[in-house]
């Protein structure tokens, strides 16, 4: 999964134009939630590392969806307990993903 915050803050903020790849601005470490989990273990989690979205995945890790606060926050009214530690400042940006 790729994010235009990705490009802008690993490629454009490092000068790096239109023909950089992917890879260079992508997160290396692929965190992701099940479909069956609990809405507030995700909204946990993702409060805990600080990401807006997560790629979903069936018991067979195959991509089923993304799933994004905003996806939540229409699910749960902890999703602002969430938003809360997502927002949080921190020594440095996480942009990678939650393993479940």
């Amino acid at each position: 999964m790729i994010t235009d915050r990705d490009i802008a803050v690993r490629c454009i903020a490092d000068g790096k134009g239109p023909d950089s790849k992917v890879r260079d601005a992508m997160s290396q470490e692929v965190k992701y939630c099940f479909e069956d989990e609990d809405i507030s273990h995700v909204c946990a989690n993702m409060s805990e590392i600080q990401v807006r979205r997560l790629p979903v995945l069936d018991r067979n890790k195959r991509l089923v969806g993304i799933v994004s606060l905003s996806d939540l926050a229409r699910q749960s009214a902890g999703t602002a307990k969430a938003l809360h530690g997502i927002v949080r400042p921190s020594q440095q940006h996480n942009q990678s993903y939650a393993l479940a």
